[in-house]
């Protein structure tokens, strides 16, 4: 089993590099604008609220999760929001993502929480027949909405 632990500061380079290999994944390769002092900042700060955690053998990050509390109004509790799992190509297959998944489960058992949830491309099939694998249903009837740039700014204007 791969060893899983929360992410340390000096975890930043390898989490970054991870990231950029998640973008260039998923035909994104110049999005990231996330940088080694952003991850430090945000990870490690005087009040985190964005975690991580890494899967490590021999020493060497292979996978990350990246994650944070959401809240439930229907639930009345909190929950954990994935917000990134990539594991390197040469790595998978070997139950680093799982591990990490499992992680987070355990994280959400101990504290009382009621769901770990996240996103996943439509046609990054494998990644969901993992995911189904595991049991993890699907949001079949919801969709993602984002607001960003121009409008994020155009709406925010009106506050």
């Amino acid at each position: 089993m791969p060893l899983i632990r929360p992410a340390a500061p000096a975890d930043a380079p390898a989490i970054l590099e991870l990231i950029h290999e998640l973008a260039l994944f998923e035909h994104e390769p110049d999005a990231v604008k996330n940088t080694e002092a952003d991850l430090a900042a945000h990870l490690f700060g005087p009040d985190p609220q964005v975690y991580a955690h890494v899967a490590e053998e021999d020493g060497k990050v292979l996978g990350f999760a990246l994650w944070f509390l959401t809240y439930s109004t229907w639930e009345g509790t909190h929950g954990i929001h994935l917000e990134d799992l990539y594991v390197r190509e040469s790595a998978r297959g070997a139950g680093h993502g799982k591990a990490l998944l499992a992680e987070l489960a355990r994280i959400a058992v101990d504290r009382g929480y009621r769901r770990v949830e996240w996103s996943v491309l439509d046609w990054n099939a494998p990644a969901i027949g993992f995911y189904d694998s595991l049991g993890a249903g699907s949001m079949d009837g919801w969709t993602v909405r984002r607001l960003e740039g121009a409008a994020l700014a155009e709406l925010g204007a009106l506050a």
